[in-house]
C-alpha cells in the first residue's frame, strides 16, 4: 500500500502513543506529539480510517488494525536501522541522527532495507537501545528498569534511555555516559529522588531524579 510521508508520521505516532500508554491513542496526544491541531489530526484519522488502517470513533481514540501495525513496525525498523548505520559506519554521535532517520525512513525500498540489516549484521537494538523489529515485526524483548528503581549496593549496564531529545543527550555526553556504562548505586535521597552512583568503578556523580529515570539498566 502506498502511504505519503504524512500517513506514515501519523502512524508511526499513533503506534508509540499506544504503546506508551498501554491504551488507545487520544486526538490530542497525536496532535501534540506531532506538534500539529486537533482538526489536522481529525481529518487525517478519517483518511486512515478510509484505509482500513486505524480503528477511529470521534471521542473514543484511536487504535492501529493490523495493516496498520505492520505499516508502522517496519517505518520504525527502518529509522531504527538508519540510526545504526548513521553511528556505526558514518560515525555520527547517539544525539546527531534522530532527524537524519526520520528523512531516511520513508525510502521505500524493501531490497535496500534487507541489505542495510545484513550489513549490519542484523542488529537487535538501535544506538539509544530501543529495539528493533525484524523483517516479520518480531521486537527483542529483554529484562531492564529504569535507574530510579534501583537501590543502594545495586549495579547495572546502561542499556536504553526513554528520553531521545538531543538536550538530553548531550547531557549525558558531558557526564560520559552512554550504552554499556556500568551504574552502581552508592546511595539516594528519599526528599528528590537524586542518586549518587559511580561509573565504570571510576567516577563518583550525583544525578537527579529525572535523569534516573530517564536510564534504562540491565542489572549485573
Amino acid at each position: 500500500m502506498k502511504l505519503s510521508t504524512a500517513e506514515e508520521n501519523y502512524l508511526k505516532a499513533i503506534f508509540k502513543i499506544s504503546e506508551k500508554a498501554k491504551k488507545s491513542a487520544s486526538t490530542n496526544a497525536i496532535a501534540k506529539h506531532l506538534s500539529t491541531s486537533a482538526a489536522s489530526v481529525t481529518d487525517m484519522l478519517k483518511r486512515l480510517a478510509e484505509k482500513e488502517l486505524i480503528n477511529y470513533e470521534k471521542y473514543k481514540g484511536v487504535t492501529l488494525k493490523t495493516e496498520g501495525i505492520k505499516q508502522a513496525t517496519q517505518l520504525i525498523r527502518k529509522h531504527r536501522l538508519w540510526e545504526v548505520f548513521l553511528v556505526k559506519k558514518l560515525r555520527f554521535s547517539w544525539d546527531q541522527v534522530h532527524e537524519i532517520a526520520e528523512q531516511l525512513e520513508h525510502i521505500e525500498s524493501k531490497e535496500l532495507i534487507m541489505r542495510l540489516d545484513a550489513f549490519l549484521d542484523y542488529p537487535k537494538f538501535d544506538p539509544h537501545g530501543d529495539p528493533i523489529p525484524n523483517a516479520d515485526g518480531k521486537f527483542t524483548i529483554r529484562s531492564q528498569t529504569p535507574l530510579s528503581d534501583m537501590h543502594k549496593g545495586q549495579e547495572g549496564k546502561l542499556v536504553g534511555v526513554k528520553d531521545h531529545q538531543t538536550e538530553f543527550l548531550k547531557y549525558l555526553n558531558s557526564l560520559n555516559v552512554k550504552l554499556g556504562t556500568i551504574i552502581t548505586v552508592i546511595d539516594s535521597v528519599p526528599y528528590d529522588g537524586s542518586m549518587n552512583v559511580i561509573l565504570d568503578g571510576k567516577n563518583e556523580i550525583m544525578i537527579t531524579a529525572a535523569v534516573a529515570q530517564n536510564l534504562l539498566i540491565r542489572k549485573g
